[in-house]
């Protein structure tokens, strides 16, 4: 039996708002506090303006992604910076000296200057990623498209960015050729470039790295993100983004390192290392790319094609990796591979990914096939630079169900649609504020209206709760389809889907995959009269959009179910589709 409450006592407080942040002096002692981030430490953590709102920033930090890399080549120049696929091993120092000269190649020969942006069109590659460091110390900013992207797409990102040139290998060559005239320019060959600036010396003069001035809130990175509206836009990041960035993971790992009993200034183990998957286009790409420099990480390329959990394990094997990174789908494939247990994994400390949530099961096959590693995996997106809460450590395997706490520096809110922030326990939308959030949307001042408010809070679309200290998730933007790691917004399948002259109507949603965390489903109802078969609409998808936008399933039905107010009703697709894949 519930007691009445007494009319004569004042009615409970309301819950206050919740604004979650990282918290050193609940985390750390004071002396190890001090010792981190304190007044003259190497993380002091300081309150800044940033684009005309206040953000806490690193006081010691570099100017710009040039310097950084200028660094690297002096703190880590014999250590092997880049291991290609077939097999050349090119150091820091090495590294600088080649980007110097393809910068030079690019101001001389393309007249590439600061502020002008520089396309790349290109699978990853030891051209790539030199071509990637020489533009950006131009001050160029780069335009990194899609390589998935097909004509159309293409076109939409050129037309966005205007690039000066656009450096591509041969197979993106081949479909920018295919272009508008509108949208024709340059784009040599993105290995010519390279090839042609290792030519330059070192019989001739040394060429020096370019001396352009470069603020830290300088732009320096477009990432094509998918579009409610169905066209990609181009979230802006800066030199300063990346450096954040970069601090951030450092600073995370020091407090851990200190947390677990390490002395500060302990000897460095081995050098870090990964293998180099994620496509530079992605900020799960261009992140690990900008972070290396800082701790002279190794970069290991796999040979060009689909990823191959292989060939993955193969490579950590013979280079003792100490990184493995990726998404849910390659996590499944790798950890389940027939003869996992066969290679010898022993280097792997670090186990960590993002792009997706990392289902409970996933985390608990994670702990079983590699149990001295630790691991981790954080919730961000291309506008924060993929920074905004982090589940590592102890709380991986006790809460693998949340995506973590705050990252050092930001701030997450849950807000109802109002803007209003809620109080612990309440689900509403996930704001991520911090020096980390983009300065918007490249030539798109609507849509960064829309996406940051006054004090540089960005709304990110996902809906989720806290409890106080985890954020979990509750879904995504109502329609968002995450496949393998890519972003895919149903209304682009679905606009190019009625175009098709047998389509009448078409609906997208997303259907639950093991690996793939999501595939693309249609449901088409017919034109009267035509009878079109599932291979011509999935043809037609694949001849405008990228091939992991393809519906995987296609079902005609005679129609689609809306309200009495004409909106369609996607859900119940959904709930109808759930209860036929569990029949």
């Amino acid at each position: 039996m519930t007691a009445s409450p007494d009319p004569g006592s004042p009615a409970a407080a309301p819950a206050p708002p919740c604004t979650l942040e990282w918290r050193a002096d609940e985390l750390l002692p004071p002396d190890l506090r001090a010792a981190l981030t304190g007044p003259g430490a190497p993380f002091e953590i300081v309150t800044e303006d940033v684009l005309g709102a206040p953000a806490l920033v690193f006081h010691r930090r570099p100017p710009n992604l040039r310097a950084v890399f200028e660094q690297a080549g002096q703190d880590h120049a014999d250590k092997t910076f880049i291991v290609s696929p077939e097999g050349e091993e090119i150091t820091y120092a090495d590294a600088v000296a080649r980007v110097a000269r393809i910068a030079d190649v690019l101001a001389r020969e393309y007249g590439v200057q600061k502020g002008d942006r520089v396309g790349f069109a290109s699978a990853n590659s030891v051209a790539y990623i030199l071509s990637y460091w020489a533009a950006l110390s131009l001050g160029a900013v780069l335009a990194n498209l899609n390589g998935w992207w097909t004509v159309p797409e293409l076109a939409a990102g050129i037309e966005l960015s205007e690039p000066v040139v656009v450096l591509a290998d041969e197979r993106r060559r081949a479909l920018l050729d295919k272009l508008p005239p509108a949208n024709q320019g340059s784009w040599p060959r993105i290995e010519d470039l390279a090839a042609a600036a290792s030519g330059l010396s070192p019989s001739g003069p040394e060429v020096s790295m370019p001396t352009v001035t470069i603020d830290e809130d300088d732009p320096v990175t477009i990432l094509f993100t998918s579009g409610t509206t169905g066209r990609a836009k181009g979230a802006t990041l800066t030199h300063r983004n990346w450096i954040h960035f970069a601090l951030c993971n450092n600073a995370a790992g020091a407090v851990g390192l200190a947390l677990a009993g390490m002395p500060l200034g302990a000897a460095p183990g081995p050098q870090p290392s990964a293998i180099f998957a994620a496509p530079i286009f992605h900020v799960s790409g261009t992140g690990p790319l900008t972070n290396a420099p800082f701790s002279g990480m190794k970069l290991v390329l796999p040979p060009p094609g689909r990823w191959d959990e292989t060939v993955t394990l193969e490579l950590i094997q013979r280079h003792r990796v100490t990184t493995m990174s990726g998404v849910p789908t390659q996590f499944w494939r790798l950890l389940q591979h027939p003869n996992f247990d066969s290679y010898d994994l022993s280097s792997i400390s670090t186990i960590g990914g993002g792009g997706a949530v990392c289902p409970p099961e996933l985390a608990r096959l994670m702990f079983t096939k590699l149990p001295r590693a630790g691991a981790g995996q954080g919730y961000g997106m291309s506008e924060t630079a993929g920074m905004g809460t982090r589940l590592g450590g102890p709380a991986f395997k006790a809460r693998p169900e949340t995506v973590g706490t705050c990252q050092v520096t930001m701030r997450v809110q849950i807000r109802d649609p109002r803007g209003k922030v809620l109080p612990a326990g309440e689900v509403g939308e996930i704001y991520i504020w911090g020096a980390g959030v983009f300065s918007g949307y490249w030539n798109n001042p609507a849509a960064t209206a829309a996406a940051l408010d006054a004090d540089r809070w960005y709304r990110t679309g996902d809906f989720g709760r806290t409890d106080g200290e985890f954020v979990t998730l509750e879904s995504r933007m109502r329609d968002l389809i995450i496949r393998g790691g890519e972003n895919i917004y149903p209304i682009e399948i679905e606009n190019r889907l009625v175009e098709h002259p047998e389509v009448a109507d078409a609906a997208v949603i997303g259907v639950d995959h093991q690996t793939l965390g999501q595939e693309v489903k249609a449901f088409i109802v017919p034109t009267p009269g035509c009878d079109p078969s599932i291979d011509d609409i999935r043809r037609f998808v694949g001849e405008a959009l990228a091939s992991f936008k393809v519906p995987t399933y296609v079902e005609f039905r005679e129609a689609l179910p809306y309200s009495a107010t004409g909106k369609l009703l996607k859900r119940e697709l959904e709930e109808e589709d759930r209860a036929v894949s569990t029949a």
